[in-house]
């Protein structure tokens, strides 16, 4: 059971209380968004809390145990605050929430309820549903490493030691022209051979999508110059001139740490690791039955 402070608990106990509900939402670019159900602004620890029509929390049901307990917070969507293009392009995807209780008649007496993540958001009829996961929702991540052959840390992590900020990591170039949803033309990676930055990240530095990285599928040099395609869908929301930094690109596999970055001493999977087809072949005459190791 939450313990409330004495002049809270002594608030409670008036039975003609006079409290609202707050929340802190903390998005994963460094945006800070305040909000209220009250019916004017409230300040404290340096943050604003705006009113927001419509916007209430659900009640919250605490579960013993690991379990993960849910609850959400709906309201209307407002282009100054929460907008529906926002929420489309990922930016509250797993952003903090701090739900508070507050005195409205004097804020300095509050206490914070819950520390959620955001999980889920549903959009309909210019309403918003968002899903707000408890601590324990990090019980479902995965921790620790597998036991596999490719190397399961990203390129330029410090377990990796490659500085993906060198000049022949990474670079500044700018969208020429859109393709599709999926693929983009862009300028100033000429001097980049083709599959560099295949399954490399590019993180945007203007336009709609600033701020937000996305994953690069293929870097290919074609007749027109140089395109780049992502996993998800970028076409939709970024146009000619918009700028990015690109990162150089990993696979993965020990070859490419070895070859590509000549960093094979750090490369963090286990390639002697025998696969499927491995498993199931068969002994033939011209096999090596040495021991020794299958990747040299």
């Amino acid at each position: 059971m939450k313990q409330f402070s004495t002049g809270f608990s002594q608030h409670l106990a008036t039975g003609a209380t006079t409290l609202c509900s707050c929340w802190l939402i903390e998005r994963t670019d460094g945006e800070v968004l305040g909000f209220t159900d009250h019916d004017r602004t409230l300040v404290f620890d340096g943050i604003e809390y705006s009113p927001a029509g419509g916007l209430e929390g659900t009640e919250v049901a605490a579960k013993l145990g690991p379990q993960v307990d849910t609850s959400e917070v709906q309201g209307i969507l407002h282009s100054s605050a929460i907008s529906e293009q926002d929420i489309e392009l990922g930016r509250y995807r797993s952003a903090t929430v701090k739900s508070y209780r507050v005195n409205w008649a004097d804020v300095a007496m509050r206490e914070l309820l819950r520390v959620d993540t955001i999980g889920e958001i549903v959009r309909e009829d210019g309403l918003y549903r968002a899903e707000l996961r408890s601590p324990q929702q990090a019980m479902n991540v995965p921790r620790g490493r597998y036991y596999q052959s490719l190397c399961d840390v990203r390129v330029g992590d410090a377990k990796c030691g490659i500085d993906v900020e060198h000049a022949l990591y990474s670079a500044t170039a700018s969208v020429s022209h859109v393709a599709s949803r999926f693929c983009i033309e862009v300028t100033g990676l000429g001097g980049f051979a083709s599959d560099w930055f295949t399954h490399g990240r590019l993180e945007w530095t203007s336009g709609i999508r600033a701020k937000l990285h996305d994953d690069i599928q293929t870097h290919s040099l074609t007749d027109s110059g140089v395109s780049l395609c992502f996993i998800e869908p970028v076409g939709d929301w970024v146009k000619a001139e918009d700028t990015f930094i690109v990162r150089v690109g990993c696979d993965r596999r020990f070859s490419t740490c070895r070859d590509k970055f000549s960093n094979g001493v750090n490369f963090q999977g286990f390639p002697h690791i025998p696969g499927n087809d491995f498993v199931l072949s068969y002994p033939r005459s011209q096999d090596d039955f040495s021991g020794s190791a299958l990747i040299s």
